[in-house]
C-alpha cells in the first residue's frame, strides 16, 4: 500500500503504475525509541526504530512486508514521470549490499508489496509511467525471484486503464489483492497460486461497497478495508472461517488495515482531520489489547505502517522533514 500512492495504490500513501500506490534509501542505523500509545489503555509495547533506504533513489522508498526470517519487500522510487517504482527485496542485516533488485521482466514500473517464508513475492507492475501517474497495474507472484507470473482478475469491467494489484502471500501460496472496475469501486479478492483460482472478499450483506483485501496469514485471515455507505474508510480482519470484524480508530476520520501475522496482530494507518491538516498515524491492533499507535520518531503524523511479522517486527514508511518519504523497520524491545 504504498498506500497513500500505493493505493494510489494500496490505499493512501504511495502510486505506481496505477496512481495508487505509496510510498526508502540508505540504511540508517538511525536506532529510536517509538512514539507508541495504548489507544485502548492496555500497556503499550516499545519499538526500536531503523531507517531503510536503498541509496539508489534516497527520496522515496517504502517498506511493505516482512516475513519470519526478518527479508523485507520493497520498492524505491515515486511514480512520478522519470522516477518509475522499481521493486527490490531487503536481505538481513540490511546494508546496502543486501538489496536485491526484484522487477517483473520488461516492466516499466514494478512493486513488490508482499512475501512468504517459501520464496514466494506478489505485487504489480505496469508497463507505463506516465506524468499524471494513471498507469495500468497488473498483479504478479515470482518463484525466487525468477519465475514471473501475471494475475488479474476474470473480469469484463475494469477501470481504464486497468488495476489489478497482489499485496500479500501467505505461506500456502494464497494471495490477497484487488482489482478496480470502471466505476472506480475496488473488489477484494484471494488467489490460489497452487490451483489458479480466486475467491471474492466482501462486506457481508453489504458485496457491493468498494474493499481492498491487503494481507493474509496462515490461517487464512484477511486484512484490508472497506469503504461504508457513509464514504467513511474501515479497517477489517476477515477470519477464514468468515467472521467480519470492523477496525475503526476511534476518533480517526478513516482506517485502513494493511497487515497481519499469525497472531491477527494487524498493522495499518488512521488519519484525523482532513485537507491540509490532516495526520497519518501507523497502528497495531490485536484481539484484547485493543490499537496502539505507532509513529516512526522521524515522521510523527506522517507514518503508515505496512507489515508484520510472527515476532512483532514492523515495516512501513513515514515523510521525514525534508519531504522524503524512508522506508523503516521496528523491533519490539
Amino acid at each position: 500500500m504504498s498506500i497513500a500512492n500505493r493505493i494510489g495504490l494500496r490505499v493512501a500513501a504511495a502510486a505506481v503504475a496505477s496512481g495508487a500506490i505509496a510510498a526508502g534509501g540508505l540504511a540508517v542505523a538511525a536506532s529510536a525509541d517509538a512514539s507508541t500509545t495504548a489507544i485502548s489503555g492496555q500497556p503499550s509495547v516499545t519499538y526500536s526504530f531503523q531507517t531503510h533506504d536503498n541509496a539508489r533513489d534516497l527520496t522515496f522508498n517504502q517498506l511493505l512486508g516482512i516475513n519470519e526470517h526478518g527479508l523485507i519487500a520493497g520498492y524505491f522510487g515515486s511514480g512520478a514521470q522519470g522516477h518509475p517504482n522499481k521493486g527490490y527485496l531487503l536481505f538481513p542485516p540490511y546494508g546496502q549490499q543486501n538489496h536485491r533488485n526484484e522487477n517483473f521482466p520488461h516492466s516499466v514500473q514494478t512493486q513488490v508489496t508482499g512475501l512468504n517464508d517459501n520464496g514466494v513475492t506478489v505485487g504489480f507492475w505496469s508497463g507505463m509511467n506516465n506524468a499524471n501517474q494513471v498507469n495500468d497495474n497488473f498483479g504478479f507472484y515470482s518463484l525466487d525471484g525468477q519465475h514471473f507470473h501475471s494475475v488479474n482478475f476474470p473480469t469484463s469491467d475494469n477501470a481504464t486503464p486497468p488495476v489489478n494489484q497482489l499485496l500479500g502471500v501467505n505461506d500456502s501460496d494464497v494471495a490477497a489483492g484487488f482489482y478496480t472496475d470502471g466505476q472506480g469501486n475496488n473488489h477484494g479478492y484471494t488467489y490460489s497460486i497452487r490451483h489458479h483460482s480466486f475467491t471474492t472478499v466482501t462486506v457481508p450483506g453489504a458485496a457491493g461497497l468498494s474493499l481492498t483485501a491487503a494481507a493474509i496469514n496462515n490461517d487464512g485471515d484477511v486484512a484490508g478495508f472497506y469503504t461504508d455507505a457513509g464514504g467513511v474508510t474501515r479497517g477489517f480482519l476477515r477470519s477464514g472461517h468468515g467472521q467480519f470484524r470492523t477496525l475503526s480508530v476511534p476518533g480517526a476520520s478513516a482506517t485502513q488495515a494493511l497487515g497481519v501475522n499469525d497472531r491477527d496482530e494487524v498493522v495499518g494507518v488512521y488519519t484525523v482531520g482532513s485537507g491540509s491538516t490532516a495526520a497519518m498515524h501507523g497502528f497495531t491492533w490485536a484481539p484484547g489489547r485493543g490499537f496502539q499507535t505507532v509513529d516512526d520518531p522521524h515522521g510523527i503524523g506522517t507514518t503508515t505502517v505496512n507489515g508484520v511479522n510472527d515476532h512483532g517486527q514492523l515495516v512501513g514508511f513515514y515523510v521525514d522533514s525534508a519531504g522524503h518519504t524512508d522506508g523503516f523497520l521496528a523491533s519490539p524491545r
